[in-house]
């Protein structure tokens, strides 16, 4: 088990004859992405507040990375307090402070460096997450995407051992907030910082955490993986979380994460009853991480919308498709055998054109690449065995470029 970075132990608060933490048990992985959810006022903002010691317990302890939070001293208190950093829903840039001096504020207000030092890093910052040569520009000469960059370097100069994400995609349209998400995740994997973060992003935000948390009435009611909180059958929780979700994954059209479980299930059944078999195919595009790097999160995600739309109209009749992953598409091939699969994807290799899902966008992307790895689906197998077999180096896979 990954070890506990944070840890709150019966936690309890107050304000005057409102309750607001009623005995909160939770435990946050060290250097993995944790998302709190749960309904509008049920404390989450005032869970925040005692991760980072703006707010003391009225009773229960809250363990820092071994240490009861009430046991440590002022100077340990302000140390535990330097190893966090927050990005705020708007980015919160000043208009009036060039790129470069928003990214070097957290190190010019709570250090003590030389200038130089401060400058180093904060340029260091803007290298890594490919916004070089923009230090003189102002946040309004810069797009969307860029911005939400430039945030996440100025988050990320401080060296933090966390980051705090209070609702990052609220009011962004798919695109954007798909590539919000990547951001968090593909830097997140990068740096290897913890990430804490309030979403209401259902299902999207399943394609990214490893763990969720639904705080209710001030107490955790659920704490686990994604694919958990999809099989509870807990009313409540099933009727928040059927609530959220939309009809359909809203940014490549094709049916959710959960929506594709749900197919799945429906084919094994099937099967059950004595119709032919069925088999999955896992189509991953590949490269994300370059095309971010080199277009920005918001065309990277947009590559992948026209992707999944050049996708669909080669679909079998009754056959389904499905957000699989933040790069990735799921295919339940019915009455479908491997040979099937394969000719599936032999033919997308030969119907899809680069030239249709980047559709103008870049000419610095000349190829793309997408890996189709395919099973048969064995009789009573869970979905997570045929996606190991399905994408796993054993099975037969596939690697074809979109010209």
């Amino acid at each position: 088990m990954t070890q506990a970075l944070i840890e709150f132990r019966d936690v309890h608060k107050s304000f005057g004859a409102s309750h607001i933490l009623r005995g909160t048990n939770l435990k946050i992985p060290k250097g993995e992405i944790t998302t709190i959810i749960g309904k509008s006022g049920t404390g989450k903002s005032v869970f925040f507040k005692h991760v980072i010691g703006l707010l003391t317990p009225d009773s229960g302890d809250i363990i820092c990375d071994g240490k009861p939070m009430s046991a440590m001293t002022r100077a340990e208190l302000w140390d535990w307090r330097g190893k966090f950093s927050y990005m705020f829903q708007n980015m919160a840039l000043f208009d009036s402070m060039t790129i470069f001096e928003n990214v070097a504020l957290p190190l010019e207000q709570g250090t003590n460096l030389p200038k130089e030092e401060i400058r180093k890093r904060a340029h260091e910052r803007l290298r890594q997450l490919d916004l070089e040569g923009i230090d003189h520009k102002y946040p309004s000469e810069l797009s969307g995407g860029m911005q939400k960059r430039v945030a996440m370097a100025r988050a990320l100069v401080t060296n933090p051992e966390i980051i705090l994400f209070d609702e990052p995609t609220t009011g962004l349209d798919p695109i954007r907030k798909n590539a919000v998400h990547s951001m968090i995740s593909e830097y997140q994997s990068k740096f290897g910082f913890t990430v804490m973060m309030i979403s209401h992003e259902i299902p999207d935000v399943f394609l990214i955490t490893q763990q969720l948390a639904m705080l209710d009435q001030g107490e955790i009611i659920f704490q686990g993986p994604p694919e958990n909180i999809q099989n509870t059958e807990d009313p409540m929780i099933h009727e928040f979380i059927t609530g959220l979700q939309s009809p359909q994954d809203e940014l490549t059209g094709m049916d959710t994460v959960t929506q594709g479980k749900q197919h799945y299930n429906q084919a094994m059944e099937k099967m059950k009853e004595g119709q032919k078999a069925f088999s999955i195919v896992v189509l991953t595009l590949e490269g994300m991480e370059e095309i971010n790097a080199e277009l920005g999160h918001v065309q990277g995600q947009t590559i992948l919308k026209n992707f999944s739309c050049d996708v669909k109209p080669y679909l079998r009749e009754g056959d389904s498709c499905s957000r699989h992953g933040l790069n990735q598409l799921m295919v339940v091939l019915h009455n479908a055998g491997e040979d099937d699969s394969r000719r599936f994807c032999f033919g997308l290799a030969q119907k899809l054109k680069a030239e249709s899902i980047l559709n103008g966008i870049s000419e610095a992307v000349q190829t793309l690449n997408v890996s189709a790895g395919f099973a048969e689906a064995p009789m009573d197998a869970g979905i997570d065995e045929v996606l190991a077999s399905a994408e796993s180096r054993e099975a037969t896979f596939l690697e074809f470029s979109i010209k």
